[in-house]
């Protein structure tokens, strides 16, 4: 069989979201793997060792791995490892051995891999273990959440067995946290494979069009959103669509940024609550999740290099100290916009504390705090009113789901006006589309 040179190129190319990456020290087993996939419409990209394997992840994610076990500067067990502790492992890994124990193979498998081949491997085993990985990685990226993606410390733990328990029944779903809160993450956990996924387009037609909405999602989730922001009359639209939602096989999802005890307080005789009563599953707040912020800060860059190209950046330890001890009033959503800031203004490879200190408007953590309803008033004036601001429109993005129009609206500022004062306040935000009342496609950001 003709074997082709080691492509060099491959080093400073982009691979499309396709591709097979086999990591090997063994030049003569690269080229033969790289020839049967290529033979069979696969692109392939080839890595002799653990670093160039890093260099070849972080360009931008392949759809799966073939890993070898051996190799000299480090083993594939111990790279696997890595990137599960790095939050990296978001393609299907399947581990290459031919001297590897059975012990080896369940190691591998129960650190995240998903399957495992002796070697010498045999073709058709080749081929069959490569699709079914790739379809593996598609259904996963379809289904959008594993248990995993949210960290692993007790509070998440506890989550996750609640998770668990409702998965398995077929009444509607009531999510609960604090503004910010990952709510569409958690909910696409109820999502299967190949069924519906369906949100409204505008709230207006959980009134206008309840039974459109049903038929879209037969078989499948509907996702309705924070219900603490509707109004009385789109909260009686939903409790119709749940009266409504057997009949289509609908299985009816919602959120809540506000404590079903203060809902009720507010309107005791709301149908809606009483009929999600019995189907609460309450979703932490950042700040009991300490462990997990190096996982989720880790996470978050990994996936900002891989979609919008944003370069990858290291956090200091001082620095993740400081993302440790905030309180994240505006929970997962907050993160993720400041990792995102700290990402695009970093000066070099590594965010030290000074820039995180600086975009949380806080003291560095040698320095004399008294933090008084969670704000450091030994700040000077002005950080303290940027700090202020700050929290207070991150909780408005979070509160209207990103939805610039109705944050406009909520704060009593003109959009160009409130643009002008996010940017000022190194705050991220979307630019999303909506129609207008004719129907035509509008720009909601200018």
């Amino acid at each position: 069989m003709l074997k082709l040179p080691y492509p060099n190129c491959w080093k400073n190319k982009q691979m499309r979201s396709s591709d097979i990456l086999i990591v090997d020290d063994e030049i003569g087993i690269r080229d033969l793997l790289s020839d049967i996939l290529q033979d069979e419409g696969y692109t392939v990209a080839q890595a002799e060792n653990a670093e160039e394997a890093r260099q070849l992840r972080n360009q931008t994610r392949p759809a799966m791995v073939l890993l070898d076990i051996w190799m000299p500067d480090c083993d594939g067990i111990t790279l696997l490892k890595e990137w599960a502790k790095n939050g990296q492992l978001n393609m299907p890994v399947v581990m290459m051995s031919g001297h590897a124990s059975i012990d080896t193979a369940v190691e591998a498998t129960k650190i995240g891999a998903l399957d495992f081949l002796e070697k010498p491997i045999a073709l058709k085993k080749l081929l069959t273990t490569v699709d079914r990985a790739l379809k593996y990685g598609e259904m996963q990226a379809a289904s959008g959440l594993s248990l995993d993606k949210l960290g692993n410390s007790p509070a998440i733990q506890t989550l996750n067995q609640r998770l668990e328990q409702v998965v398995k029944q077929s009444t509607p779903v009531l999510l609960v946290g604090e503004p910010g809160s990952p709510f569409e993450l958690v909910a696409r956990y109820f999502h299967k494979n190949n069924t519906p996924w369906v949100e409204p387009s505008k709230t207006e037609h959980i009134v206008d069009s309840p039974m459109e909405l049903l038929q879209k999602a037969s078989n499948g989730i509907l996702y309705l959103g924070d219900i603490a922001q509707y109004s009385r009359n789109l909260q009686q639209g939903i409790a119709f669509l749940l009266s409504k939602a057997d009949r289509h096989n609908v299985r009816l999802i919602c959120s809540s940024s506000r404590s079903p005890e203060e809902l009720r307080t507010a309107a005791p005789d709301n149908k809606l609550l009483l009929a999600l009563e019995n189907c609460e599953v309450h979703i932490p707040p950042l700040r009991e999740q300490t462990d997990d912020i190096m996982f989720l800060v880790n996470q978050i860059i990994t996936e900002l290099s891989e979609t919008q190209k944003i370069p990858l950046v290291k956090f200091s330890t001082a620095a993740l100290n400081i993302l440790r001890q905030y309180e994240w009033p505006g929970n997962f959503d907050q993160l993720r916009n400041i990792v995102k800031n700290l990402a695009l203004t970093a000066e070099s490879d590594e965010v030290g504390e000074s820039e995180v200190s600086a975009i949380l408007g806080q003291l560095t953590p040698n320095q004399p705090q008294e933090m008084i309803g969670g704000f450091n008033f030994n700040l000077p004036l002005r950080e303290l009113r940027e700090e202020l601001e700050r929290r207070y429109f991150e909780y408005h993005i979070a509160q209207e789901g990103q939805n610039m129009s109705r944050v406009a609206q909520k704060v009593g500022l003109e959009r160009t006006h409130l643009y002008r004062k996010l940017k000022q306040l190194g705050i991220n935000f979307s630019r999303r589309q909506s129609t207008n009342r004719s129907g035509d496609e509008d720009e909601q950001d200018i």
